[in-house]
């Protein structure tokens, strides 16, 4: 049986560890029955003041099994140590000594995808953030950092390849068709940076040349049949190694760089010191079996990664408080890279939706927790939209408020003072104070307090003295830790929009005379603002550019919406006007379901969409992005109580009667962006694409056989994934009377084509698991006895379940909760496999607060019963136990 309750881990207990570890020597002797791993440790006692005055020695493990240690060179009895299945205690160690142990481990058996283990025939590592103690018993915390050496010793028929971080020093054969390779890393690093790959791979290689003159090795290793989709992730890489030079100054440090493309993998990817794991929904691309935005995802995540290199890698967390330190950082930078590689407007849009929807709903969830938490009872729980989006806007607030040359002075001082050491979020903050001299103290509240902050907007416009005042009150909602809420320091960018666009205005008490564009900032529970010289009274553009992770209240007439919508420069808030416009159109139809043929769809949606269409001098990707009606999911976390079947048909009927109102528009858009090019994931061409399938969804809407056929078209001449797979999902979901037909035809023509490309397999599968047709679950339990559904992939897990649950709402969330015990199903099954993949797959279970007292009920029945299956893993005790009523 599982204890009764694991024990959480808080912040303010954190300690020094005794002990560090000096050099770390590791040698893995593959097998393919068996691995035996052996580490040779110089470990010295922790001089630090704080440092604690163990006698003992304590090691992690993850229930490994000890073959020999030695201390020294003399063999240890029972009676020096003690083993148990969490640490190996050494008794009574001197000052500083050579520890060697040996364990034997089987890979092949490891389902959860943490430590060693195989996907398919290939050995990979994912150790971040405790899986290093799974492959040998080790001081697995982020504040030791050791330098490494490798030696990989396998099988040279079956692994030809074998890698490790840093720099490869030797090599040789051995009998019995064996050979080894060793890697020195010269850099200290944690182990859980430390990876190693072995197996029969191929290799793309290029280099790059540092603004220093030095020649770096690029090699991208694949599976042979996948050497042809390496090619973007490659030009990616290499544009993201010029960026970062160019922007911060910072050059990469070793003599090569290696990417490996994995099949089973949890995550996206891995920032491992030199040696960068990645699924391969990462790295692979082709526009044959990729879509734009995974070509999009490709860019951004080998960035993401290859930044690390220097915030992660370099300078590293002190301990998993601090995760957001290098992940909201890092997501920072990569956004600003991917915002410059294409449109800085639809970058900003495509990350705030993300942000609304889905970060802002953990916030508002059992699982709530600050940018730096300050308790965890498993840390792969906390690798969420908080700890990488939300700590990504923190760091974007900071630079808003210092400006670009400042913000870049304080991550130089930041850098060189900390470069090789482990280290907090105050040292990051610290530095940005210095070189700015701004006191940051009421800021960092942002890091310490959980929940969404909201503003509550009101105005007074004076006709008499042209005064314009604007009343702005804070408030944090109550979340889950109890904790009192302090006012934030919430920058909070805006412009005013008169009758003839923007006004230049002077805010009393600032030195920057009549501008078009200003920034508050908002520090206190409530506070005036006045601007001078406002000729008559206008509409404010508030939260330009979303300068904060806030909800924003300001009581917006529709006339005001059209007003921001047709004249603000602000690109965001013409987007962010356009979805309240539909927002307020979809919560009529919402209130009057199911009777809502009596009403009538408002005209200035229509004719604000009208207009889109119209204006071909437009970037398309806006206008696909101002055409969109706001997500079911966006709906459905705006709502206090959701309406699952309303919002549905709701949303459904207003973008009938887009279609219906603007088909001529429609035709004539989709027939002028109907060009066949030669592909390029260019920033142009993704533009085009995005506003042509947007416009043939809403032409797939109308019932003329014509609509229908336009999609069967495309899906045919499409020389692209992006435009197949629009075709295709316009099908599936379609209601016309002969679309069940085509879509069984389009679906096994679409199997029959790409079977063999596994990426192309898991759009496939999303597709049907997304359709909002009656009748999904059927569909989905049918998808997971195919042939090409893997239970043990997380890729196939996160295509058919995560899609399901989290996309396809309306039949997720169906009134006789088959949806809730078909996902508790799936979670009791992943439990034992995969908790990690088993407790992010759990998230719509916890939102139960959010819907009618029968969804709740089915909800907390299934939580119920997964928290009473025996052997409960502790990543989905800490959700279920957060998630269920006390």
């Amino acid at each position: 049986m599982r204890d009764a309750s694991p024990q959480a881990i808080h912040l303010k207990d954190y300690k020094p560890t005794a002990f560090l570890i000096k050099s770390t020597h590791l040698t893995i002797d593959l097998g393919e029955e068996n691995t035996r791993v052996t580490s040779t440790l110089e470990i010295v006692r922790n001089c630090s003041e704080d440092a604690p005055e163990d006698k003992n020695l304590c090691l992690h493990s993850g229930g490994l099994c000890l073959d020999a240690i030695s201390l020294d060179g003399k063999e240890l009895g029972e009676a020096d140590y003690e083993l148990t299945s969490d640490s190996l205690s050494v008794r009574d160690v001197p000052e500083s000594f050579s520890l060697v142990t040996t364990t034997t481990i089987k890979p092949q058996e490891n389902t959860t995808l943490e430590g060693l283990y195989k996907s398919q025939k290939m050995f990979c590592t994912q150790c971040e953030a405790e899986g290093f103690r799974n492959i040998t018993f080790y001081l697995d915390r982020p504040d030791v950092m050791s330098e490494f050496t490798t030696k990989i010793i396998g099988d040279k028929t079956r692994y030809p390849v074998l890698l490790s971080n840093g720099n490869l020093i030797g090599e040789g054969d051995l009998e019995n068709g064996r050979h080894w390779k060793e890697w020195h890393d010269p850099f200290k690093k944690p182990c859980y940076l430390f990876a190693m790959v072995a197996g029969d791979l191929s290799v793309v290689r290029d280099s790059f040349t540092t603004m220093s003159g030095r020649n770096v090795r690029l090699e991208i290793f694949v599976e042979k049949k996948d050497l042809d989709k390496c090619d973007h992730a490659m030009r990616s890489l290499k544009n993201a190694m010029k960026w970062d030079e160019e922007v911060y100054g910072r050059e990469y440090d070793l003599d090569i760089f290696m990417i490996v493309a994995v099949d089973d993998f949890n995550m996206g990817a891995m920032e491992n010191k030199g040696l960068n794991i990645f699924n391969t929904s990462c790295v692979l691309a082709k526009p044959e079996v990729t879509t734009d935005l995974a070509f999009q995802r490709v860019e951004a995540v080998v960035a993401h990664e290859y930044f690390h290199n220097w915030s992660g890698n370099r300078v590293t967390c002190r301990d998993w408080f601090q995760l957001s330190l290098k992940e909201g950082f890092t997501v920072f930078r990569d956004a600003e890279f991917s915002a410059d590689m294409g449109s800085p407007v639809v970058k900003r849009i495509e990350d705030v939706t993300l942000l609304r929807t889905a970060q802002f709903a953990e916030d508002a969830g059992p699982m709530s927790h600050p940018v730096q938490p300050s308790s965890f009872i498993e840390i792969s729980n906390f690798y969420t939209l908080t700890i990488y989006e939300k700590g990504a806007e923190v760091v974007r607030m900071i630079y808003n408020l210092l400006g670009k040359e400042l913000f870049r002075q304080g991550s130089d001082l930041y850098f060189s003072r900390h470069d090789g050491q482990a280290v907090t979020i105050n040292e990051f903050t610290a530095a940005m104070e210095e070189v700015s001299g701004r006191d940051l103290t009421q800021f960092k509240r942002w890091y310490t307090q959980a929940g969404t902050p909201s503003l509550m907007v009101s105005d007074h416009y004076d006709v008499e003295s042209e005064t314009y005042s604007l009343i702005v009150k804070q408030s944090l909602p109550e979340t889950p830790d109890g904790l009192e809420k302090l006012p934030q320091h919430i920058p909070l960018a805006i412009g005013l929009i008169g009758s003839d666009g923007e006004i230049n205005t002077e805010l009393k008490g600032s030195d920057a005379g009549a501008v078009d564009h200003h920034v508050l900032e908002v520090t206190e529970a409530e506070q005036r603002f006045e601007f001078n010289g406002v000729t008559e009274k206008p509409v404010p553009s508030l939260l330009r550019n979303f300068s904060a992770p806030i909800r924003l209240h300001y009581d917006y007439s529709r006339d005001d919406l059209m007003r921001l919508i047709q004249n603000d420069t602000d690109g965001f808030v013409r987007w962010d006007a356009m979805q309240q416009l539909g927002e307020q159109v979809i919560d009529e139809l919402v209130v009057s379901y199911p009777n809502t043929s009596s009403v009538e769809i408002d005209s200035r949606l229509i004719e604000a969409c009208r207009a889109i269409l119209n204006d071909t001098s437009m970037d398309s990707a806006m206008a696909a992005h101002l055409l969109s009606l706001p997500s079911e999911a966006s709906l459905s976390e705006k709502a206090s109580l959701v309406k699952v079947d309303a919002i549905h048909a709701a949303r459904s009927l207003v973008r009938q009667n887009i279609a219906t109102a603007l088909q001529h528009e429609l035709e004539a858009t989709y027939q002028r962006l109907d060009q066949t090019l030669a592909y390029e994931p260019s920033a142009e061409q993704i533009a085009l694409r995005s506003l042509k399938n947007v416009v043939l969804g809403y032409l797939s809407l109308l019932p003329a056989d014509k609509h229908l056929d336009r999609c069967i078209s495309q899906y045919h001449s499409a020389n692209n994934m992006t435009d197949t797979l629009a075709a295709l999902s316009a099908v599936v979901n379609s209601e016309h009377s002969g679309a069940s037909e085509q879509a069984g035809i389009l679906l096994d023509s679409f199997y029959q084509r790409f079977a063999n490309e596994a990426l192309a397999v898991d759009q496939w599968l999303a597709i049907q698991a997304g359709c909002q047709k009656q009748g999904a679950l059927n569909s989905v339990m049918q998808l997971m006895q195919h042939d090409c559904f893997e239970m043990t992939n997380p890729n196939k897990l996160r295509s058919v379940i995560g899609v399901f649950c989290n996309q396809n709402l309306v039949n997720f969330h169906h009134a006789d909760g088959s949806g809730y015990e078909f996902l508790a199903d799936q979670i009791m099954t992943l439990n034992a496999q995969n908790p990690q993949i088993a407790a992010r797959l759990l998230t719509p279970l916890t939102r139960w607060r959010k819907y009618d007292d029968c969804r709740q009920q089915h909800m907390i029945s299934q939580l119920q019963r997964i928290k009473a299956l025996p052997n409960l893993s502790k990543d989905v005790y800490e959700v279920v136990s957060k998630s269920l009523p006390t």
